[in-house]
C-alpha cells in the first residue's frame, strides 16, 4: 500500500466500524483501508484480523487494498504501528459505548484516547478530513431543540459514557486548530438496516429481551419521550457522506428527525403486539409494563442495589438505569445540515415498522442464540 490518502479506521472490529469499512471498499475502487483495533498481543491482533477478513469478505483486489494495524488508547504508543505519510483521512470510531461504563474507563479510552488521536492527526502532513464519530447524547439532559453545533454540559449527563462523548467532542473542538475535523452524533443504532435484522444487542435490545421474560414490570419514562432509533446502514452511509463531502469544523447528526422517530409508549405498545405472536410469549401470559416517574424508578433501583431482590431482578433493573433518566427527556434533534449532504441518501424507515420487524427477528433467534427458522 504505497499511496497517501489511506482512510484509517479506529474500532474497525466494532459494529459501526466494520459498517463503515465494508461499505467504503463497496462505494470507491481504489481508496485504500488502515483498519485499526485494539488488541493485547499478537494472538488477540491475529484473531481480530481473521474476523475482520471474514466480515469484509476480503479477497483478490479487496484484500489488496487493506491493512490493519493495532493498539490501546489507554497507551501513548497506540498509534506506532501506523505510518502518518501514507494517511488521507481518519474516522474515530473506536469507543467503550456502554451506558454503564464506569468514569475511569470512559476517561482513558472515549477522552484521551480521542486527544491521542488527535495527537497523531496532526501528524499526518497529508490529512484531508479527521472525522470524530460522537452520540447525539453528547448533548447530555439537555431538552429541547439540538443543534448541530457546540453543546454545552449545562444540563448534566445520565451517564459516564454520555459526558465521555462530550468531552471528546470538546477535546476535538478545542484542540483541533485548523485541522479540518468534522463530527459526526450518530443515534442508538437498532437494527442492521431495514430489514429489522440485528447482528449487534445493546441497551435497548437488552431492555427488550427483559420485558419478554417478564423481568420487568415498570419501564422509566414518559410515553411521548422521542426514541432516535436508526439502523447501522444508515449510520455507516452518514459517516462515509460527511467523509467525502462535509465541511471542516463542522457538526452533523447521524439521526431522523422527531417527526419521523416513534415515542416510547408506541415503542413499548408495537413490541407487545409483535411479542404476542410469538407462542412461547403467549403461554407467559405476560402485561405491558406500567410507567413510572423517575422517583418512583429510583426507589426501586436502590432497593435492588441495597439487596432487597433477587438476583435476576437486580440485573434487570441495573441494566435500565443508567440511562434512564434520558426517558424522561424530550429532546428535539435537528439534522438539516446532514439531510442536504446525503441528499437522495437520506430514506427514513417508518419507524414503528422497523420496531415491528426488528421485534420479530429477535424473538425468532431468541436475541441471537438461534438462527430464523432454525429450533433452538
Amino acid at each position: 500500500m504505497s499511496n497517501t490518502d489511506a482512510i484509517l479506521v479506529t474500532g474497525a472490529d466494532g459494529y459501526l466500524g466494520s459498517t463503515l469499512a465494508r461499505l467504503l471498499l463497496k462505494q470507491t475502487s481504489d481508496s485504500n483501508l488502515v483498519l485499526w483495533v485494539r488488541s493485547g498481543d499478537k494472538a488477540e491482533f491475529e484473531d481480530k484480523i481473521d474476523k475482520l477478513k471474514s466480515v469484509l469478505n476480503c479477497g483478490g483486489e479487496v484484500e489488496k487494498r487493506v491493512s490493519f494495524a493495532t493498539g490501546d488508547l489507554t497507551k501513548e504508543t497506540c498509534f506506532d504501528s501506523v505510518d502518518p505519510g501514507m494517511v488521507g483521512s481518519i474516522v474515530h470510531s473506536a469507543a467503550v459505548t456502554r451506558f454503564n461504563v464506569d468514569a475511569e474507563t470512559a476517561q482513558s479510552v472515549n477522552v484521551v484516547g480521542t486527544r491521542r488521536v488527535l495527537d497523531f492527526a496532526r501528524r499526518c502532513r497529508n490529512l484531508q478530513k479527521l472525522c470524530q464519530v460522537s452520540s447525539v447524547y453528547a448533548s447530555g439532559m439537555k431538552a429541547g431543540t439540538v443543534y448541530e453545533d457546540i453543546v454545552s454540559d449545562g444540563c448534566g449527563f445520565a451517564n459516564h459514557y454520555e459526558h465521555s462523548k462530550y468531552a471528546a467532542e470538546k477535546t476535538i473542538i478545542d484542540g483541533g486548530g485548523d485541522l479540518p475535523w468534522t463530527i459526526v452524533r450518530v443515534a442508538t443504532i437498532f437494527a442492521d438496516d431495514q430489514s429489522g435484522v440485528v447482528s449487534q444487542f445493546n441497551a435497548v435490545h437488552n431492555t427488550l429481551k427483559l420485558l419478554y421474560y417478564g423481568l420487568i414490570s415498570v419501564v422509566p419514562g414518559n410515553t411521548d419521550t422521542p426514541l432516535y432509533l436508526i439502523t447501522g446502514g444508515f449510520a455507516a452511509r452518514a459517516v462515509a457522506s460527511v467523509l467525502v463531502q462535509g465541511n471542516d469544523q463542522s457538526i452533523y447528526h447521524a439521526s431522523y428527525r422527531r417527526e419521523e422517530c416513534t415515542t416510547l409508549g408506541k415503542f413499548v405498545d408495537v413490541a407487545f403486539e409483535s411479542f404476542g405472536s410469538d407462542p412461547g410469549f403467549k403461554k407467559r401470559r405476560i402485561l405491558k409494563p406500567l410507567f413510572t416517574d423517575l422517583d418512583a424508578f429510583n426507589v426501586l433501583s436502590e432497593a435492588v442495589s441495597t439487596g432487597f431482590s433477587d438476583g435476576i431482578t437486580k440485573q434487570a433493573i441495573s441494566s435500565v438505569s443508567p440511562f434512564a433518566r434520558q426517558l424522561f427527556i424530550d429532546k428535539d434533534v435537528k439534522n438539516d445540515k446532514l439531510r442536504q449532504l446525503m441528499a437522495g441518501e437520506y430514506v427514513v424507515p417508518n419507524a414503528e415498522d422497523l420496531v415491528r420487524r426488528t421485534c420479530n427477528h429477535l424473538c425468532q433467534t431468541k436475541w441471537g442464540r438461534t438462527e430464523v427458522g432454525v429450533a433452538p
